[in-house]
């Protein structure tokens, strides 16, 4: 058995889009998942599988999620090692920044330096960026809401391709507890 975190992209926990945490947990038990737990009320649940991979499973769940809300959400998979891993590998002093200027976008699949070769990151100081593994680190001083770069970061140029998802650092480290087991 291993334990994963399924983290929904643009979901909302109120009009249009609704993905209720509960019926997300009801939903997972009924696909065979034990342990299940959400985190917060933004798309991010904890289960335990004794069966399938990352994809798979994340796969498994976006069909589920359609048939029963009607309507499509990308789903990203992560296992604990893999989640610790980004969270030990943070190239930002995290220890020492507030929750909301660190932020970590997972992606679906690996990336590298020459889709984001078209921003000009020194035009974005003190806001900055750094790839890790299937992940992007970015540090925004003045919050998520407020960066610049993120913006250039979400252009869906940017992310062709791609299912991104982005997490701030209270939630990242969150979801490694919540995935470490009893």
């Amino acid at each position: 058995m291993t334990t994963y975190a399924a983290l929904l992209r643009g979901i909302n926990v109120g009009g249009a889009r609704k993905v209720p945490m509960a019926e997300l947990r009801t939903l997972m038990e009924g696909l065979g998942h034990t342990g299940v737990r959400s985190h917060l009320q933004s798309g991010q649940a904890v289960f335990t599988a004794g069966h399938g991979d990352e994809e798979s499973l994340a796969a498994e769940l976006t069909a589920a999620i359609e048939k029963h809300f009607g309507f499509p959400v990308d789903v990203i998979v992560r296992d604990h090692a893999y989640l610790a891993a980004i969270a030990d590998a943070c190239p930002f002093p995290a220890a020492e920044l507030e929750a909301k200027q660190l932020h970590v976008t997972y992606f679906s699949q690996p990336v590298d330096a020459d889709r984001f070769a078209a921003i000009d990151q020194p035009a974005f100081l003190p806001e900055e960026f750094r790839l890790g593994d299937r992940a992007l680190y970015l540090y925004a001083p003045n919050g998520l809401g407020r960066s610049k770069l993120a913006e250039q970061l979400a252009r869906p140029r940017v992310n062709k391709g791609l299912i991104a998802t982005t997490r701030n650092w209270n939630t990242v480290v969150k979801l490694v507890e919540m995935t470490a087991g009893e």
